[in-house]
């Protein structure tokens, strides 16, 4: 395997686990609800504070990761995530299970800072795009497995060995990375005087205006994501009277449209240097396939195609939009960049099912899927101002 190969399979695993240790925990809920005799709100508890942690963390950790370097936060991230998803199946209260939940958290912040980092370092730069897409694609596959897989193991073993188990699958991931070390390089950094004046400090960078439209692109796109994967089957059975097994199906078209486009959007993006016009036009293309499938009644078969269709334009934009959001970093300062605006993620994530759950309550179901495509188009506003800022600075400079 070539050393590029070899840089994407550690990493991309690293990142496979963090996701798949996050919905690790919902199939869990009943086995703990008997264990402990907790409420529903304080099983879901657990999974906010494993979310909200790594969200707030993440910037912070990316200061770290640019100061003092990216690998031996990498492996300290892993082995805590491992030790703390393993450390849950020997828990005997459930406050245990909180504290284990927050500390797997500190372990996730890591990921995306310390990620995007040695990619950005060890990658060869003609190959970054599809190295990204191969990132996003595993962290989705681990989200797509967790919860077959953890539902599977505990008909087997039960919960606790279960956690056991996926929680002891990092140890060897961590041991690899140590091996190969050699292998991972940092981002380099670069004196930003040579490209024109001192650098500013990392927060007057992140809240430089391309920084901040950054965060509302990223946070703008998660809340449009999961506005569709939270109420896209109660909406169809509402406005449509689809039956609940023929829109999962189509929430399940959507996601599998999603995470195959992410490598579609790689491979383009390797390819081609207007990043903006690309991610653009793939959205606009998703938002109308949206908007289609929330005022057209269409045979379900179609509406599962119309949704695959637009996880697929979705998902291809992704690529682009880590790529614009690379160049727009000053050299050494990716962690902190990546770490700030990422966190857009899981906010958007936290934020929106509430208010789109009001909307449905107040009787206006039909009016998700529209405020889901507006929301998308939005956020190419974002995006386009973020891109005008930054590309005369970037246009000279090294990408790394």
């Amino acid at each position: 395997m070539s050393r590029d190969g070899r840089v994407n399979l550690l990493i991309g695993t690293g990142h496979f686990l963090s996701h798949f240790y996050v919905l690790c925990l919902p199939p869990m809920f009943l086995a703990w609800q008997d264990s402990f005799d907790v409420s529903y709100a304080q099983l879901g508890l657990s999974v906010a504070l494993m979310s909200g942690v790594t969200a707030v963390l993440q910037t912070p950790v990316g200061f770290l990761v640019d100061r003092y370097g990216a690998r031996r936060f990498l492996v300290g991230g892993t082995l805590l995530m491992t030790l703390t998803i393993a450390g849950m199946g020997l828990a005997t209260a459930f406050w245990q299970i909180l504290a284990l939940a927050a500390l797997s958290g500190v372990g996730n912040s890591v990921i995306h800072p310390a990620d995007y980092a040695i990619l950005s370092g060890s990658v060869d730069k003609s190959r970054m795009g599809r190295a990204f897409a191969i990132h996003t694609f595993n962290g989705n596959l681990g989200f797509a497995a967790a919860p077959p897989v953890m539902a599977a193991l505990m008909l087997v073993m039960g919960w606790r060995a279960s956690l056991l188990l996926v929680g002891g699958l990092g140890i060897p991931l961590v041991v690899t990375i140590l091996l190969q070390s050699r292998i991972l390089n940092d981002q380099v950094p670069t004196e930003h005087a040579r490209h024109g004046g001192p650098a500013p400090s990392g927060r007057e960078l992140l809240m430089t205006r391309p920084m901040l439209l950054f965060f509302a692109f990223f946070l703008l796109s998660s809340m449009a994501g999961a506005g569709i994967q939270s109420w896209i089957i109660t909406v169809l059975h509402q406005v449509h009277g689809m039956d609940l097994a023929a829109a999962s199906s189509v929430l399940t078209g959507y996601m599998a449209g999603a995470t195959s486009g992410t490598l579609v959007g790689g491979y383009v993006a390797d390819r081609i240097r207007r990043q903006l016009t690309f991610a653009s036009v793939l959205t606009v293309v998703s938002a109308a396939l949206i908007l289609v499938v929330a005022v057209a009644a269409l045979p379900d078969p179609m509406t599962i195609a119309v949704m695959f269709g637009s996880g697929l334009a979705l998902g291809a934009s992704r690529t682009p939009r880590d790529i614009m959001v690379k160049d727009a970093a000053p050299p050494g300062q990716i962690g902190k960049v990546f770490g700030f605006v990422s966190a857009g993620l899981p906010l958007g994530s936290a934020v929106t099912p509430v208010p789109f759950g009001y909307l449905i309550d107040r009787g206006h179901p039909e009016l998700v899927l529209v405020l889901v495509a507006a929301i998308l188009l939005v956020s190419l506003l974002c995006a386009g101002g973020a891109r005008a800022a930054t590309l005369p600075e970037v246009a000279p400079a090294p990408a790394e």
